[in-house]
Protein backbone atom coordinates (compact mmCIF):
# COMPACT_ATOMS: atom_id res chain seq x y z
CA UNK A 1 0.00 0.00 0.00
CA UNK A 2 1.14 3.56 -0.53
CA UNK A 3 1.57 5.90 2.43
CA UNK A 4 -2.11 6.60 3.10
CA UNK A 5 -4.12 6.49 6.37
CA UNK A 6 -5.49 3.04 5.56
CA UNK A 7 -1.92 1.66 5.52
CA UNK A 8 -1.45 2.77 9.13
CA UNK A 9 -4.86 1.36 10.07
CA UNK A 10 -4.04 -1.97 8.42
CA UNK A 11 -0.70 -2.29 10.22
CA UNK A 12 -2.23 -1.56 13.62
CA UNK A 13 -5.18 -3.87 12.97
CA UNK A 14 -2.87 -6.76 12.11
CA UNK A 15 -1.01 -6.22 15.40
CA UNK A 16 -4.30 -6.00 17.30
CA UNK A 17 -5.53 -9.41 16.16
CA UNK A 18 -2.19 -11.08 16.91
CA UNK A 19 -1.14 -11.68 13.31
CA UNK A 20 2.24 -10.79 11.77
CA UNK A 21 2.52 -7.80 9.43
CA UNK A 22 4.92 -7.92 6.50
CA UNK A 23 5.19 -4.41 5.02
CA UNK A 24 6.08 -4.36 1.32
CA UNK A 25 7.48 -1.46 -0.70
CA UNK A 26 4.68 0.16 -2.69
CA UNK A 27 6.88 0.40 -5.78
CA UNK A 28 7.75 -3.31 -5.98
CA UNK A 29 7.26 -5.22 -9.22
CA UNK A 30 5.83 -8.76 -9.20
CA UNK A 31 9.06 -10.69 -8.59
CA UNK A 32 10.15 -9.24 -5.21
CA UNK A 33 6.54 -9.46 -3.99
CA UNK A 34 6.36 -13.12 -4.99
CA UNK A 35 9.69 -13.94 -3.31
CA UNK A 36 8.59 -12.44 0.00
CA UNK A 37 5.10 -13.90 -0.01
CA UNK A 38 6.49 -17.38 -0.69
CA UNK A 39 9.27 -17.08 1.89
CA UNK A 40 6.85 -15.91 4.58
CA UNK A 41 4.03 -18.25 3.53
CA UNK A 42 1.73 -15.23 3.68
CA UNK A 43 -1.99 -15.93 4.02
CA UNK A 44 -3.49 -12.56 3.11
CA UNK A 45 -2.53 -9.30 1.41
CA UNK A 46 -4.03 -5.83 1.87
CA UNK A 47 -3.63 -3.57 -1.14
CA UNK A 48 -5.18 -0.77 -3.23
CA UNK A 49 -6.36 -0.75 -6.80
CA UNK A 50 -3.96 2.04 -7.77
CA UNK A 51 -1.25 4.22 -6.32
CA UNK A 52 -0.13 7.66 -7.48
CA UNK A 53 3.39 8.92 -8.04
CA UNK A 54 4.62 11.91 -10.06
CA UNK A 55 1.31 12.25 -11.86
CA UNK A 56 1.20 8.59 -12.85
CA UNK A 57 -1.41 6.05 -11.81
CA UNK A 58 0.30 2.84 -10.67
CA UNK A 59 -1.68 -0.43 -11.10
CA UNK A 60 -0.91 -1.93 -7.70
CA UNK A 61 -3.70 -4.54 -7.65
CA UNK A 62 -2.71 -5.66 -11.15
CA UNK A 63 0.92 -5.98 -10.08
CA UNK A 64 -0.10 -8.01 -7.02
CA UNK A 65 -2.26 -10.34 -9.14
CA UNK A 66 0.77 -11.14 -11.28
CA UNK A 67 2.85 -11.79 -8.16
CA UNK A 68 0.20 -14.10 -6.70
CA UNK A 69 0.35 -16.47 -9.67
CA UNK A 70 3.19 -18.27 -7.90
CA UNK A 71 2.33 -17.48 -4.26
CA UNK A 72 -0.12 -20.27 -3.51
CA UNK A 73 -0.35 -19.68 0.24
CA UNK A 74 -2.32 -16.43 -0.15
CA UNK A 75 -6.06 -17.09 0.14
CA UNK A 76 -7.41 -13.55 0.76
CA UNK A 77 -6.74 -10.15 -0.80
CA UNK A 78 -8.37 -7.07 0.74
CA UNK A 79 -8.67 -4.32 -1.88
CA UNK A 80 -9.16 -0.64 -1.10
CA UNK A 81 -10.77 0.90 -4.18
CA UNK A 82 -9.63 4.46 -4.84
CA UNK A 83 -10.67 4.93 -8.45
CA UNK A 84 -13.56 2.86 -9.87
CA UNK A 85 -14.75 -0.50 -8.61
CA UNK A 86 -15.80 -1.42 -12.15
CA UNK A 87 -12.19 -1.14 -13.33
CA UNK A 88 -10.88 -3.61 -10.73
CA UNK A 89 -10.31 -7.18 -11.88
CA UNK A 90 -11.98 -9.16 -9.07
CA UNK A 91 -11.32 -12.81 -8.28
CA UNK A 92 -12.82 -15.21 -5.76
CA UNK A 93 -10.10 -14.47 -3.21
CA UNK A 94 -10.64 -10.68 -3.35
CA UNK A 95 -12.57 -8.83 -0.64
CA UNK A 96 -13.36 -5.09 -0.85
CA UNK A 97 -12.08 -2.86 1.95
CA UNK A 98 -15.22 -2.00 3.96
CA UNK A 99 -16.23 1.59 3.36
CA UNK A 100 -19.27 1.69 5.67
CA UNK A 101 -19.93 0.47 9.20
CA UNK A 102 -23.27 -0.04 10.89
CA UNK A 103 -22.50 1.15 14.37
CA UNK A 104 -19.40 0.54 16.46
CA UNK A 105 -17.62 -2.77 16.18
CA UNK A 106 -16.00 -4.06 19.36
CA UNK A 107 -13.09 -6.26 18.36
CA UNK A 108 -11.11 -7.59 21.32
CA UNK A 109 -7.35 -7.27 21.29
CA UNK A 110 -5.64 -10.64 21.07
CA UNK A 111 -3.47 -11.33 24.12
CA UNK A 112 -0.07 -12.63 23.00
CA UNK A 113 3.33 -13.20 24.57
CA UNK A 114 5.53 -10.10 24.71
CA UNK A 115 8.04 -11.83 22.46
CA UNK A 116 5.46 -12.92 19.88
CA UNK A 117 6.38 -11.69 16.36
CA UNK A 118 4.44 -8.66 15.16
CA UNK A 119 6.41 -7.69 12.05
CA UNK A 120 8.48 -9.46 9.42
CA UNK A 121 10.55 -6.81 7.64
CA UNK A 122 12.80 -7.75 4.76
CA UNK A 123 16.19 -6.10 4.39
CA UNK A 124 18.17 -6.35 1.18
CA UNK A 125 21.26 -8.52 1.52
CA UNK A 126 24.61 -7.80 -0.10
CA UNK A 127 24.33 -11.08 -1.96
CA UNK A 128 21.71 -13.78 -2.16
CA UNK A 129 18.08 -13.45 -1.19
CA UNK A 130 16.67 -10.72 1.08
CA UNK A 131 16.91 -11.18 4.84
CA UNK A 132 13.65 -11.43 6.77
CA UNK A 133 14.10 -9.67 10.11
CA UNK A 134 11.70 -10.63 12.91
CA UNK A 135 10.38 -7.99 15.32
CA UNK A 136 8.27 -8.57 18.40
CA UNK A 137 5.45 -6.75 20.20
CA UNK A 138 7.75 -5.94 23.10
CA UNK A 139 10.70 -4.99 20.92
CA UNK A 140 8.95 -2.67 18.48
CA UNK A 141 7.14 -0.75 21.24
CA UNK A 142 10.07 -0.45 23.65
CA UNK A 143 12.54 0.51 20.90
CA UNK A 144 10.36 3.28 19.52
CA UNK A 145 9.63 4.59 23.00
CA UNK A 146 13.39 4.68 23.56
CA UNK A 147 14.49 6.15 20.21
CA UNK A 148 11.65 8.47 19.31
CA UNK A 149 10.22 9.23 22.73
CA UNK A 150 13.22 9.45 25.03
CA UNK A 151 15.99 10.50 22.59
CA UNK A 152 14.18 12.51 19.91
CA UNK A 153 11.54 13.80 22.37
CA UNK A 154 8.44 13.34 20.20
CA UNK A 155 5.47 14.58 22.24
CA UNK A 156 1.68 14.38 22.09
CA UNK A 157 1.66 18.03 21.00
CA UNK A 158 3.89 17.33 17.97
CA UNK A 159 2.98 16.91 14.31
CA UNK A 160 5.35 14.51 12.57
CA UNK A 161 6.00 14.43 8.80
CA UNK A 162 8.43 11.86 7.44
CA UNK A 163 7.79 11.02 3.80
CA UNK A 164 8.63 7.36 3.56
CA UNK A 165 7.10 4.01 2.63
CA UNK A 166 5.76 1.12 4.67
CA UNK A 167 8.33 -1.11 2.99
CA UNK A 168 11.19 0.69 4.77
CA UNK A 169 11.59 0.44 8.53
CA UNK A 170 10.75 4.15 8.87
CA UNK A 171 7.18 3.54 7.66
CA UNK A 172 6.12 1.26 10.53
CA UNK A 173 8.34 3.27 12.91
CA UNK A 174 6.43 6.52 12.44
CA UNK A 175 3.06 4.75 12.64
CA UNK A 176 3.98 3.02 15.90
CA UNK A 177 5.80 6.01 17.40
CA UNK A 178 3.11 8.59 16.68
CA UNK A 179 0.29 6.42 18.02
CA UNK A 180 2.32 5.22 21.01
CA UNK A 181 3.30 8.75 22.03
CA UNK A 182 0.03 10.45 21.06
CA UNK A 183 1.52 12.67 18.34
CA UNK A 184 -0.23 13.61 15.10
CA UNK A 185 1.16 11.85 12.01
CA UNK A 186 1.04 13.80 8.74
CA UNK A 187 1.01 11.48 5.71
CA UNK A 188 1.72 12.42 2.09
CA UNK A 189 1.64 9.97 -0.81
CA UNK A 190 4.13 10.27 -3.66
CA UNK A 191 7.45 12.13 -3.73
CA UNK A 192 8.74 15.19 -1.82
CA UNK A 193 9.34 17.24 -4.99
CA UNK A 194 6.23 16.70 -7.16
CA UNK A 195 4.09 18.37 -8.39
CA UNK A 196 6.07 21.27 -6.89
CA UNK A 197 9.77 21.08 -6.08
CA UNK A 198 9.02 22.37 -2.57
CA UNK A 199 6.04 20.07 -2.05
CA UNK A 200 7.24 18.47 1.19
CA UNK A 201 8.09 21.83 2.73
CA UNK A 202 4.75 23.30 1.68
CA UNK A 203 2.95 20.32 3.25
CA UNK A 204 4.96 20.96 6.42
CA UNK A 205 4.04 24.63 6.38
CA UNK A 206 0.34 24.06 5.63
CA UNK A 207 0.02 21.53 8.48
CA UNK A 208 2.23 23.35 11.00
CA UNK A 209 4.57 20.35 11.25
CA UNK A 210 6.86 20.44 14.28
CA UNK A 211 9.10 17.42 13.54
CA UNK A 212 10.23 16.49 10.03
CA UNK A 213 12.39 13.62 8.75
CA UNK A 214 14.86 14.06 5.90
CA UNK A 215 17.80 12.34 4.17
CA UNK A 216 21.04 14.14 3.21
CA UNK A 217 20.52 13.28 -0.47
CA UNK A 218 17.38 15.40 -0.45
CA UNK A 219 19.35 18.28 1.00
CA UNK A 220 22.01 18.07 -1.71
CA UNK A 221 19.23 18.22 -4.28
CA UNK A 222 17.82 21.28 -2.53
CA UNK A 223 21.22 22.95 -2.65
CA UNK A 224 21.19 22.73 -6.45
CA UNK A 225 17.98 24.78 -6.52
CA UNK A 226 19.06 27.26 -3.86
CA UNK A 227 17.35 28.61 -0.72
CA UNK A 228 14.71 30.33 -2.86
CA UNK A 229 13.12 26.88 -3.11
CA UNK A 230 11.76 27.49 0.39
CA UNK A 231 10.28 30.91 -0.40
CA UNK A 232 6.70 31.09 0.80
CA UNK A 233 7.03 28.08 3.12
CA UNK A 234 6.42 29.17 6.70
CA UNK A 235 8.37 26.64 8.76
CA UNK A 236 8.20 28.55 12.02
CA UNK A 237 6.36 25.68 13.72
CA UNK A 238 9.35 23.33 13.28
CA UNK A 239 11.16 22.49 16.48
CA UNK A 240 13.44 19.73 15.23
CA UNK A 241 14.56 17.77 12.17
CA UNK A 242 15.61 14.12 12.00
CA UNK A 243 18.20 12.87 9.52
CA UNK A 244 18.58 9.22 8.60
CA UNK A 245 19.79 6.96 5.79
CA UNK A 246 23.36 8.02 5.04
CA UNK A 247 26.28 10.13 6.34
CA UNK A 248 26.19 13.89 5.79
CA UNK A 249 28.75 15.94 3.94
CA UNK A 250 29.73 19.08 5.90
CA UNK A 251 28.59 21.49 3.21
CA UNK A 252 25.11 19.93 3.02
CA UNK A 253 24.77 19.86 6.83
CA UNK A 254 25.74 23.53 7.16
CA UNK A 255 23.49 24.57 4.25
CA UNK A 256 20.50 22.81 5.83
CA UNK A 257 21.28 24.22 9.27
CA UNK A 258 21.47 27.73 7.83
CA UNK A 259 18.53 27.77 5.41
CA UNK A 260 16.00 25.34 6.88
CA UNK A 261 16.86 25.22 10.58
CA UNK A 262 17.69 28.97 10.60
CA UNK A 263 20.37 28.18 13.17
CA UNK A 264 17.63 27.83 15.81
CA UNK A 265 16.49 24.19 15.66
CA UNK A 266 18.66 21.05 15.79
CA UNK A 267 19.42 18.37 13.24
CA UNK A 268 19.06 15.11 15.14
CA UNK A 269 21.07 12.43 13.35
CA UNK A 270 19.78 8.87 13.61
CA UNK A 271 21.68 5.76 12.47
CA UNK A 272 20.91 2.10 12.83
CA UNK A 273 19.10 -0.30 10.56
CA UNK A 274 16.23 -2.64 9.88
CA UNK A 275 17.98 -5.48 11.70
CA UNK A 276 18.27 -3.56 14.97
CA UNK A 277 14.77 -2.09 14.74
CA UNK A 278 15.98 1.50 15.00
CA UNK A 279 19.01 3.47 16.10
CA UNK A 280 22.41 2.58 17.51
CA UNK A 281 23.71 6.16 17.32
CA UNK A 282 21.45 9.16 17.79
CA UNK A 283 21.40 12.85 18.63
CA UNK A 284 19.14 14.52 21.16
CA UNK A 285 18.29 17.91 22.61
CA UNK A 286 20.84 17.18 25.34
CA UNK A 287 23.84 16.73 23.03
CA UNK A 288 26.10 19.40 21.60
CA UNK A 289 25.35 19.98 17.92
CA UNK A 290 28.43 19.38 15.74
CA UNK A 291 28.22 19.15 11.93
CA UNK A 292 27.56 15.59 10.72
CA UNK A 293 27.84 14.09 14.22
CA UNK A 294 25.76 11.92 16.52
CA UNK A 295 25.60 13.04 20.13
CA UNK A 296 25.13 9.67 21.82
CA UNK A 297 24.99 5.94 21.55
CA UNK A 298 21.43 4.80 22.22
CA UNK A 299 21.20 3.61 25.85
CA UNK A 300 21.29 -0.12 26.41
CA UNK A 301 23.13 -1.32 23.30
CA UNK A 302 26.77 -1.08 24.38
CA UNK A 303 27.86 0.69 21.19
CA UNK A 304 31.60 0.81 20.56
CA UNK A 305 34.18 1.40 17.83
CA UNK A 306 36.59 -1.51 17.58
CA UNK A 307 39.37 -2.96 15.45
CA UNK A 308 39.23 -6.30 13.65
CA UNK A 309 39.98 -8.13 16.93
CA UNK A 310 37.26 -6.38 18.91
CA UNK A 311 39.52 -3.99 20.82
CA UNK A 312 38.07 -0.53 21.52
CA UNK A 313 39.71 2.20 19.47
CA UNK A 314 40.73 5.60 20.88
CA UNK A 315 39.17 8.89 19.74
CA UNK A 316 39.95 9.81 16.14
CA UNK A 317 40.46 6.28 14.85
CA UNK A 318 38.00 4.68 12.43
CA UNK A 319 36.79 1.15 13.09
CA UNK A 320 33.77 -1.14 13.09
CA UNK A 321 30.59 0.05 14.77
CA UNK A 322 29.46 -2.76 17.08
CA UNK A 323 27.01 -3.44 19.86
CA UNK A 324 28.45 -5.29 22.82
CA UNK A 325 25.03 -6.38 24.07
CA UNK A 326 21.66 -7.15 22.46
CA UNK A 327 19.32 -4.19 22.04
CA UNK A 328 15.62 -4.40 22.93
CA UNK A 329 14.53 -3.61 19.37
CA UNK A 330 16.83 -5.87 17.38
CA UNK A 331 15.59 -8.70 15.23
CA UNK A 332 15.14 -11.97 17.07
CA UNK A 333 16.81 -13.68 14.11
CA UNK A 334 16.37 -14.03 10.38
CA UNK A 335 13.19 -15.70 9.20
CA UNK A 336 13.93 -19.44 9.02
CA UNK A 337 17.67 -18.70 8.69
CA UNK A 338 19.14 -18.86 12.18
CA UNK A 339 22.58 -19.88 10.91
CA UNK A 340 22.66 -16.99 8.44
CA UNK A 341 21.73 -14.63 11.28
CA UNK A 342 24.64 -15.73 13.46
CA UNK A 343 27.08 -15.68 10.53
CA UNK A 344 25.96 -12.25 9.32
CA UNK A 345 26.08 -10.35 12.60
CA UNK A 346 27.61 -12.23 15.54
CA UNK A 347 30.54 -14.26 14.16
CA UNK A 348 32.48 -11.56 12.30
CA UNK A 349 33.88 -10.42 15.66
CA UNK A 350 32.84 -13.13 18.15
CA UNK A 351 30.55 -11.93 20.91
CA UNK A 352 29.69 -8.62 19.24
CA UNK A 353 26.99 -7.46 16.85
CA UNK A 354 28.75 -6.02 13.79
CA UNK A 355 26.56 -3.42 12.16
CA UNK A 356 28.61 -3.14 8.97
CA UNK A 357 29.31 0.59 9.38
CA UNK A 358 32.60 2.38 9.85
CA UNK A 359 32.53 4.82 12.77
CA UNK A 360 34.73 6.98 14.98
CA UNK A 361 34.47 9.17 18.06
CA UNK A 362 36.14 12.48 18.77
CA UNK A 363 37.65 13.73 22.01
CA UNK A 364 34.34 15.41 22.91
CA UNK A 365 32.44 12.13 22.73
CA UNK A 366 30.64 12.85 19.47
CA UNK A 367 30.21 9.94 17.06
CA UNK A 368 30.65 9.93 13.28
CA UNK A 369 29.85 7.48 10.50
CA UNK A 370 32.20 6.96 7.53
CA UNK A 371 30.23 4.66 5.26
CA UNK A 372 29.76 0.90 5.11
CA UNK A 373 32.61 -1.31 6.25
CA UNK A 374 31.90 -3.76 3.45
CA UNK A 375 32.55 -0.84 1.06
CA UNK A 376 35.97 -0.28 2.60
CA UNK A 377 38.74 0.12 0.05
CA UNK A 378 42.34 -0.96 0.59
CA UNK A 379 44.87 0.68 -1.71
CA UNK A 380 48.49 -0.39 -1.31
CA UNK A 381 47.62 -1.60 2.18
CA UNK A 382 45.92 1.63 3.20
CA UNK A 383 42.34 1.27 4.42
CA UNK A 384 39.78 4.01 3.82
CA UNK A 385 36.03 4.42 3.67
CA UNK A 386 34.53 5.65 0.42
CA UNK A 387 32.65 8.50 2.10
CA UNK A 388 35.95 10.29 2.79
CA UNK A 389 36.80 10.27 -0.92
CA UNK A 390 33.25 11.28 -1.77
CA UNK A 391 33.48 14.26 0.58
CA UNK A 392 36.63 15.44 -1.21
CA UNK A 393 34.85 15.15 -4.56
CA UNK A 394 31.78 17.00 -3.32
CA UNK A 395 33.95 19.74 -1.82
CA UNK A 396 34.98 20.77 -5.36
CA UNK A 397 31.50 22.24 -5.86
CA UNK A 398 31.31 20.57 -9.27
CA UNK A 399 29.08 17.62 -8.35
CA UNK A 400 25.55 17.05 -7.15
CA UNK A 401 26.36 13.52 -6.02
CA UNK A 402 29.23 11.03 -5.99
CA UNK A 403 29.88 7.39 -5.13
CA UNK A 404 33.31 5.78 -4.83
CA UNK A 405 34.04 2.05 -5.08
CA UNK A 406 37.14 -0.09 -5.23
CA UNK A 407 37.93 -2.03 -8.39
CA UNK A 408 40.73 -4.59 -8.86
CA UNK A 409 44.14 -3.24 -9.76
CA UNK A 410 47.18 -5.37 -10.63
CA UNK A 411 49.61 -3.08 -8.82
CA UNK A 412 47.85 -1.64 -5.78
CA UNK A 413 45.31 -4.39 -5.19
CA UNK A 414 42.42 -1.96 -5.51
CA UNK A 415 41.95 1.33 -7.30
CA UNK A 416 39.27 3.97 -7.02
CA UNK A 417 36.41 4.26 -9.48
CA UNK A 418 34.06 7.23 -9.12
CA UNK A 419 30.50 7.49 -10.37
CA UNK A 420 29.54 11.17 -10.35
CA UNK A 421 26.54 13.37 -11.08
CA UNK A 422 27.78 16.74 -12.37
CA UNK A 423 25.89 19.88 -11.38
CA UNK A 424 26.16 21.34 -14.89
CA UNK A 425 26.72 19.91 -18.38
CA UNK A 426 30.36 19.03 -19.05
CA UNK A 427 32.14 20.69 -21.96
CA UNK A 428 35.35 18.67 -21.71
CA UNK A 429 34.96 15.29 -20.02
CA UNK A 430 38.67 14.53 -19.69
CA UNK A 431 39.55 17.95 -18.29
CA UNK A 432 36.64 17.76 -15.85
CA UNK A 433 37.72 14.32 -14.65
CA UNK A 434 41.31 15.54 -14.24
CA UNK A 435 40.14 18.32 -11.94
CA UNK A 436 38.27 15.81 -9.78
CA UNK A 437 41.20 13.38 -9.75
CA UNK A 438 43.55 16.15 -8.64
CA UNK A 439 41.20 17.10 -5.82
CA UNK A 440 41.32 13.52 -4.49
CA UNK A 441 45.09 13.22 -4.93
CA UNK A 442 45.66 16.55 -3.19
CA UNK A 443 43.65 15.38 -0.19
CA UNK A 444 44.77 11.77 0.11
CA UNK A 445 48.01 11.43 -1.83
CA UNK A 446 48.96 10.23 -5.28
CA UNK A 447 48.18 6.57 -4.51
CA UNK A 448 44.50 7.51 -4.12
CA UNK A 449 44.25 9.18 -7.51
CA UNK A 450 41.09 7.62 -9.05
CA UNK A 451 41.55 5.24 -11.94
CA UNK A 452 38.17 5.85 -13.52
CA UNK A 453 35.34 8.38 -13.62
CA UNK A 454 31.83 7.73 -14.89
CA UNK A 455 29.42 10.63 -15.29
CA UNK A 456 25.72 9.81 -14.97
CA UNK A 457 22.46 11.61 -14.21
CA UNK A 458 21.69 9.57 -11.08
CA UNK A 459 23.22 6.93 -8.83
CA UNK A 460 21.54 3.63 -7.91
CA UNK A 461 19.83 4.11 -4.57
CA UNK A 462 17.69 2.16 -2.17
CA UNK A 463 14.23 3.32 -1.19
CA UNK A 464 15.75 5.12 1.80
CA UNK A 465 18.21 6.89 -0.50
CA UNK A 466 21.34 4.96 0.39
CA UNK A 467 23.71 4.65 -2.55
CA UNK A 468 24.07 1.00 -3.58
CA UNK A 469 27.83 1.02 -4.07
CA UNK A 470 27.88 -2.76 -4.52
CA UNK A 471 25.71 -2.31 -7.62
CA UNK A 472 28.13 0.24 -9.05
CA UNK A 473 31.04 -2.05 -8.23
CA UNK A 474 29.25 -5.03 -9.75
CA UNK A 475 28.53 -3.17 -12.99
CA UNK A 476 32.16 -2.07 -13.26
CA UNK A 477 33.67 -5.47 -12.49
CA UNK A 478 31.06 -7.76 -14.00
CA UNK A 479 30.37 -9.34 -10.59
CA UNK A 480 26.83 -10.45 -9.59
CA UNK A 481 24.73 -7.49 -8.50
CA UNK A 482 22.99 -9.40 -5.70
CA UNK A 483 19.49 -8.63 -4.48
CA UNK A 484 18.04 -5.58 -6.26
CA UNK A 485 14.56 -5.58 -4.75
CA UNK A 486 15.29 -2.47 -2.64
CA UNK A 487 16.61 -0.52 -5.65
CA UNK A 488 14.39 2.52 -6.16
CA UNK A 489 15.67 3.45 -9.65
CA UNK A 490 16.58 0.30 -11.64
CA UNK A 491 17.03 2.37 -14.80
CA UNK A 492 20.26 3.72 -13.27
CA UNK A 493 21.93 0.32 -13.84
CA UNK A 494 21.55 0.50 -17.61
CA UNK A 495 22.73 4.10 -17.51
CA UNK A 496 25.89 2.99 -15.70
CA UNK A 497 26.46 0.17 -18.17
CA UNK A 498 26.11 2.49 -21.13
CA UNK A 499 28.70 4.84 -19.65
CA UNK A 500 31.46 2.22 -19.27
CA UNK A 501 31.59 1.29 -22.94
CA UNK A 502 34.78 3.29 -23.18
CA UNK A 503 36.09 2.44 -19.74
CA UNK A 504 39.16 0.61 -21.05
CA UNK A 505 40.36 3.62 -22.99
CA UNK A 506 42.71 6.27 -21.61
CA UNK A 507 40.97 9.59 -21.11
CA UNK A 508 40.90 11.86 -24.13
CA UNK A 509 39.54 15.24 -25.02
CA UNK A 510 36.56 13.83 -26.90
CA UNK A 511 33.55 15.67 -25.52
CA UNK A 512 31.16 12.79 -26.08
CA UNK A 513 33.28 10.24 -24.24
CA UNK A 514 31.13 9.18 -21.26
CA UNK A 515 33.83 7.61 -19.09
CA UNK A 516 37.40 8.58 -18.38
CA UNK A 517 40.12 6.21 -17.24
CA UNK A 518 43.54 7.26 -15.95
CA UNK A 519 46.58 5.04 -16.31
Amino acid sequence: MPMIPEAAAAFLAIAKIGAVAMPLFSGFGPQPITERLIDAEARAVITVDVGRRRGKVLPMKETLDRALAAAQSVHTVVVLVRESEEQVSWSSRDVPWPTQRDGAVDVPTEIVDAEAPVMLMYSSGTTGKPKGTVHTHCGILAKNALDVGLCIDLKATDRLLWMSDMGWIVGPKIVVSATLLGATLVLAEGTPDWPQEARMWQVAADNEVTVIGIVPTMVRQMMRRGPELLAGCDLSALRTTISIGEPWTPDAWIWFFEHVCKRRIPILNYAGGTECGGAILISSFLSTLRPCSFGHAVPGCGADVVDADGRSLPPGEIGELVMRRPSIGMTRGLWRESDRYIESYWKIIPGMWVQGDLASRDVHGAWYLHGRSDDTIKIAGKRTGPSEIEMALMATGLLADAAVVGVPDAITGSALACACVPISPIDDTAEFAQRLACAVADNFGASYRPKQFIFVSELPRTRNQKVMRRVIRGVLTGAPLGDLSSLANPESIESLRSKIVFASAVGSDTISRPATTFS
